[in-house]
């Protein structure tokens, strides 16, 4: 399985209970070496984040620990229309990664109400408001088993890099930027731009005005692009597409949930439960060269 391969990347990251409480403008990009078209990624660095890092009050999008984000819609898959539900939980769990400690959120995504997904990703929040990603370790299931995962944060490997989800003061018409990068096998290059701030949407949880509207795309999908909608402090409250994007993606927020006591609990011991699957094989020694006799 993949995740036999990838869980050594996690071995220098640690996973702690939520303590503590932060407030950054996009940095400049500077391009990776060694590709034919480099992609201009985000200048990453600890010292943009301070001790309040996993306190994420970006106006746009807010992640409180505790709080659960569901969406409902439908997806393409060879064709056919899918049913689909993505839950989103902000967890009370840390990681510590490259030197800034990180709020783990957990994605658990079904299909024709079947878990097909489900997705550790680290998210802090630098001094200006960015709402960084530090990387993710995502495990996707078959109708049986576990098939196996994957997984990327800053630094690991060598050439993975944090981007940045959502601007502390997002405005139209100014560049696009890197919202991380997976190098070769892993293949993530999502990139996002403004694409409006004013917009009116209807969801099944409410109706927002000035919603900011960030159009996202990526090297392996030209010509595909996501819409992601956020309602001042709501979050993200709906999903769409425009181009010739082959999953046509659709979501809408039906319901936001506060998680405490047992409820907060169960969801902190499933996003453990991906993180110790996680570690499995870097607990083993590695493999060696058979040694032949002379």
């Amino acid at each position: 399985m993949l995740v036999l391969a990838i869980a050594l990347l996690l071995g220098s990251c640690s996973i702690a209970e939520s303590a503590t409480t932060g407030s950054t403008e996009a940095t400049s990009t500077e391009p990776v070496t060694g590709a034919s078209e480099p992609p201009r990624l985000e200048n990453f660095d600890p010292a943009l984040f301070d001790e309040s890092s996993t306190t994420i009050d970006n106006q746009w999008w807010p992640l409180t620990p505790g709080t659960q984000f569901i969406y409902e819609g439908t997806s393409i898959e060879n064709e056919e229309t899918i049913a689909h539900r993505l839950v989103v939980t902000v967890t009370d769990l840390t990681k510590q990664i490259a030197g800034v400690r990180t709020l783990v959120i957990m994605e658990q995504d079904y299909q024709d109400d079947r878990l097909v997904e489900a997705e550790l990703a680290f998210f802090a929040q630098d001094r200006d408001g960015n709402v960084w990603h530090f990387g993710q370790y995502r495990e996707t299931y078959d109708e049986k088993e576990f098939v196996g995962g994957r997984v990327f944060v800053q630094g690991i490997p060598e050439g993975a890099r944090a981007g940045i989800m959502v601007q502390g003061d997002p405005r139209p018409n100014t560049p696009d930027y890197s919202q991380g990068y997976g190098p070769p096998p892993y293949n993530w290059t999502d990139r996002a731009r403004v694409s409006e701030l004013g917009a009116k949407v209807s969801v099944a949880y409410g109706s927002f005005d000035d919603v900011l509207v960030i159009e996202e795309f990526n090297a392996e999908e030209p010509g595909a692009f996501q819409l992601k909608y956020y309602a001042r402090g709501v979050g993200l409250v709906q999903v769409g597409w425009r181009g010739n994007d082959p999953n046509q993606e659709e979501l809408e927020l039906v319901d936001v949930v506060k998680l405490e006591g047992d409820a907060l609990t169960e969801a902190r011991d499933k996003a453990l439960e991906l993180e110790e699957r996680a570690y499995l094989y870097a607990s083993t020694p590695p493999a060696e060269v058979l040694q032949t006799g002379n």
